[in-house]
């Protein structure tokens, strides 16, 4: 009889702890130190040095427009539960990032954080960097700023939202710029040899053209914030189609090559929320980490305030037969 009333006893407590547990596992991140609300967007992470380091952008702070978007910092055991520790703010000399910086983008080779960031104010002058660390936290900046902007008929010039990642002997560089008359958003791509320093005469453009531009109606007029995830001899692309708040909603397209893609479906990946959800405005610019062990976790942000606020979240991601679903479905 007392062992029947414990299990009872047990199973009752469990039943209870359950939505505890649940919520426990939701990431909900927002930096309070520049509006007083919570404001993050654009995430990307690395594991190093035995922690998790959350790069991500944080807008002017509330008082002083003048001191443009910047980049945050947390860290993390768990990719849940996230503790700011510190900021990447214009360098002292850097002309070039002086009115902003922001839309990180981090890979780790050989005991280092590279980190690939745009300028942010400049119009069509913005252009990608780079920056190097031995800590994840303090970084020094590329002598050959800014390392690329693209060329051609098919692009106003300017360069946002880096994604560099290693695949078959050589280094790419995925970033979004607008078509030359500024309105239409879409992703090219740059190489560099596997032996590069990441400096500004290693980057080639591969194409006069992008290689990824939107045509589905719910990508409207943009795509842009690509992520790479390398699975054997194919790369997958996530990426935010819409502007910001349309809503921008998360695809997925493959490439065997890194310069052709095809999309897996004509619709989304990760759409916005339902109505009164806190993704209600958007589930945007993806960031596809992949972890030391090979387990995968989509990042994004989202808000259901048209951009009053912004969380960044994530949701594992499982394959089945090459192909990408979340694992809570």
């Amino acid at each position: 009889m007392k062992k029947n009333l414990y299990r009872m006893m047990l199973w009752a407590w469990l039943w209870m702890a359950l939505p505890i547990m649940a919520v426990a596992q939701v990431m909900m991140f927002g930096d309070t130190s520049r509006t007083g609300v919570p404001f993050a967007k654009d995430p990307h992470v690395v594991n190093f040095g035995g922690r998790y380091l959350l790069y991500f952008s944080i807008p002017p702070y509330k008082d002083q427009p003048g001191s443009g978007w910047n980049i945050g910092i947390a860290e993390s055991r768990d990719l849940v539960n996230w503790s700011k520790v510190g900021e990447i703010t214009p360098a002292k000399g850097a002309d070039y990032e002086k009115k902003g910086l922001c839309a990180p983008g981090a890979l780790v080779r050989d005991g280092k954080v590279h980190l690939f960031y745009q300028t942010y104010g400049n119009g069509k002058l913005d252009a990608i960097c780079h920056a190097v660390s031995e800590d994840g936290l303090h970084f020094e900046r590329d002598v050959t700023n800014p390392i690329f902007r693209p060329s051609g008929a098919w692009t106003c010039g300017r360069a946002i939202d880096a994604e560099v990642c290693e695949f078959k002997g050589k280094y790419y560089l995925y970033f979004a710029t607008r078509d030359a008359d500024f309105k239409i958003q879409q992703v090219g791509v740059a190489v560099a040899p596997k032996g590069t320093d990441f400096s500004r005469g290693e980057w080639t453009q591969v194409v006069d053209s992008a290689v990824l531009r939107p045509q589905l109606p719910w990508e409207k007029n943009c795509i842009e914030g690509a992520s790479i995830a390398v699975r054997g001899s194919k790369m997958y692309m996530f990426y935010a189609g819409a502007y910001n708040n349309e809503p921008q909603q998360i695809g997925v397209a493959m490439s065997k090559d890194g310069i052709h893609w095809t999309r897996l479906s004509d619709q989304p990946f990760l759409a916005n929320g339902a109505p009164g959800s806190w993704n209600e405005s958007e589930s945007g610019h993806p960031h596809l980490f992949t972890d030391l062990d090979g387990k995968t976790y989509l990042f994004f942000q989202g808000n259901k305030t048209k951009g009053k606020d912004w969380y960044l979240s994530q949701r594992q991601v499982i394959w089945k037969k090459g192909r990408p679903k979340f694992k809570d479905e």
